[in-house]
C-alpha cells in the first residue's frame, strides 16, 4: 500500500492501534484473502475520509509535522457496526415482558409508537436513541419510525446534526391497528413523497418505503408503495416477513389469492434490489431464492427473535442461496441497543441450528456485511481508500473479564470472540463518525 501523503496537514488525524476490515464474506472457511488485519496498524483520515491504512511503521514517517494520532495500546480499530433493522421509537419499551409477535404489538408497541404524534416527544427520544447507538459504536443503521411524518423528520433532524449516515422511513399502516395509527393509502404515499423529496440526500441521509408488514396494510397501500416505488427507484425498501407462524398465518387468510407472505410483496413490486426484509425465519429455499434473484437482503435479528420465541434463522441456507444478510437489533423487541451483545446472540442462534458463526464472519455481518444488506457499501463498510471514516476503537481492556480472556487469545479469532461473548458498550473507547470523535469513554485501569 502506497504511504505517500499530501504535505497539508489539512483535516488531516491519524489513529493508531491493531486495525480489522473486511474486503469480502470470509464464509464459513474465514478466507485469508477476505479480510485485512494489522496487528499494529495506522489508519490515516483525511478531510472525513480514508485517506490511507496499513502498517503503522510504514505510514507513520510519511505524517506532516503536526498531524494529530490517536495512539492505542490494548485496542482494536474496526469499521463503525450497522444496524440493518430497528425501530427508534420502540426505545422505551425496551424489554417490556410481552408474549409472542403479535401480543407484544397489541399491548406494548401500539401504545407506545401513539406517543409519536408529538414532534417534541420523538425528537426527545431520538436524541436518546442515537445517543445510545454512538455508545455502543453503531454508526449506521436501517430505522423505522412510526405511522407519524413527524417522527422521521425528528430522527432526521437529531441524525443531521450527528453527520450520521442513517436509511428511516414513515410506517405505513392502514388497517388491523389502532385507528389513531392509521394512516391511509393516499396519505401514505403523500407522506413518504414529502420525506424522499426533503430528506433524501440530504448530509448522510436516505428515506425508505416501509409498510409495517402485510396484515397492517390493505391491498391498496402495497398498491400505493409499489407505486412509490416505481417512482423513486432508487429508494430503499424496508418491512417485516416470515417471523412468526402466526402472522404468516394471518397473512394467509388475508391475502388468499397470493401463493405465499414473500409473493405479497412480489406482487406489488416491493422485492428488489434495496429491499431489507427483518427476520425472514420461515421460508422456502424457492423464497430465498427469489429474494437473492432479485436483490434483496435480509435483516438477521437474533436477540428480538428469541426474545419473543420467533425462531432460528437459518444463515446457512441463505448463504446456499446467495442472500444478503446483515446483523440487526431490531429494538424493542430485541434487547440490546449493541452489535457486540447481538454477535454473541447470532452465535448461540447458529449453535443452536447445528451450525457455526465464527468470529471473523460475524464482525464481517456487522460491518461490511451490514452495509451490503443495506446498499451502502459504496460509502461505509470497510477502510478502502476515500471512503467515509466511521468506526469504533474496541478497548481489549475495558472489563477485568476481557483482559484476562485477551491474554489468553492465541489467534486473532480467539481475540474477537470474547467481544461477542460478553462485550458490551464498555468495550467501546471510541466512535468516530466522518473523522470526529462522536462518543468516547474514558479507560479505566483494572486493578
Amino acid at each position: 500500500m502506497s504511504s505517500s501523503l499530501p504535505s497539508s496537514s489539512k483535516g488531516l488525524a491519524a489513529w493508531q492501534a491493531s486495525i480489522l476490515h473486511f474486503l469480502s464474506d470470509p464464509g464459513e472457511g474465514d478466507a485469508p484473502a477476505s479480510y485485512e488485519y494489522y496487528e499494529r496498524g495506522l489508519l490515516i483520515v483525511e478531510d472525513g475520509r480514508v485517506r490511507a491504512l496499513g502498517p503503522a511503521h510504514e505510514l507513520s514517517a510519511s505524517l506532516p509535522l503536526g498531524t494529530v494520532v490517536h495512539d492505542f495500546e490494548n485496542a482494536l480499530i474496526v469499521p463503525g457496526f450497522v444496524d440493518t433493522h430497528t425501530h427508534f421509537v420502540q426505545t422505551d419499551i425496551v424489554a417490556s415482558p410481552g408474549r409472542q409477535l403479535l401480543d407484544w404489538l397489541e399491548h406494548y408497541t401500539f401504545p407506545e409508537e401513539d406517543r409519536f404524534a408529538s414532534a417534541e416527544h420523538a425528537l426527545s427520544v431520538a436524541e436518546f436513541y442515537l445517543d445510545e447507538l454512538l455508545r455502543h459504536g453503531t454508526t449506521s443503521a436501517m430505522v423505522m419510525g412510526s405511522v407519524h411524518r413527524v417522527s422521521v423528520e425528528a430522527f432526521f433532524e437529531a441524525a443531521l446534526r450527528r453527520n450520521l449516515r442513517m436509511i428511516a422511513g414513515k410506517m405505513l399502516m392502514d388497517r388491523n391497528c389502532p385507528a389513531t395509527l392509521q394512516d391511509t393509502p393516499e396519505s401514505g404515499y403523500r407522506d413518504t413523497a414529502l420525506l424522499i423529496e426533503r430528506w433524501s440526500k440530504t448530509g448522510r441521509l436516505d428515506v425508505a418505503i416501509t409498510p409495517r408488514f402485510a396484515i397492517t396494510s390493505s391491498p391498496l397501500q402495497l398498491q400505493k408503495a409499489g407505486e412509490l416505488a416505481r417512482a423513486y427507484p432508487r429508494a430503499p425498501i424496508q418491512t417485516h416477513l416470515a417471523e412468526n407462524r402466526a402472522e404468516i398465518a394471518w397473512v394467509q387468510k388475508l391475502f388468499p389469492e397470493r401463493s405465499g407472505y414473500l409473493d405479497v410483496y412480489d406482487h406489488y413490486g416491493l422485492v428488489r434490489e434495496g429491499a431489507v426484509f427483518a427476520h425472514c425465519l420461515h421460508l422456502a429455499d424457492e423464497e430465498r431464492a427469489l429474494m437473492a434473484a432479485k436483490g434483496a437482503a435480509v435483516a438477521f435479528c437474533p436477540t428480538s427473535n428469541l426474545f419473543l420465541g420467533s425462531g432460528l434463522y437459518d444463515l446457512r441456507s441463505s448463504d446456499t442461496a446467495g442472500l444478503k444478510s446483515g446483523l440487526a437489533t431490531d429494538i424493542g423487541g430485541g434487547t440490546h441497543f449493541g452489535m457486540l451483545p447481538t454477535l454473541g446472540s447470532a452465535y448461540g442462534v447458529t449453535q443452536l441450528r447445528g451450525e457455526y458463526l465464527s468470529p471473523l464472519r460475524a464482525f464481517y455481518l456487522a460491518t461490511l456485511g451490514g452495509a451490503q444488506a443495506i446498499g451502502l457499501e459504496g460509502s461505509i463498510g470497510n477502510f478502502a481508500t476515500g471512503k467515509e471514516a466511521d468506526f469504533v476503537v474496541l478497548d481489549r481492556h475495558a472489563t477485568p473479564l476481557l483482559e484476562r480472556r485477551q491474554a489468553r487469545a492465541r489467534t486473532l479469532s480467539e481475540q474477537l470472540f470474547p467481544f461477542m461473548i460478553f462485550g458490551d458498550d464498555r468495550a467501546v473507547r471510541q466512535t468516530v463518525i466522518m473523522g470526529e470523535i462522536r462518543s468516547e469513554r474514558v479507560a479505566v485501569a483494572n486493578s
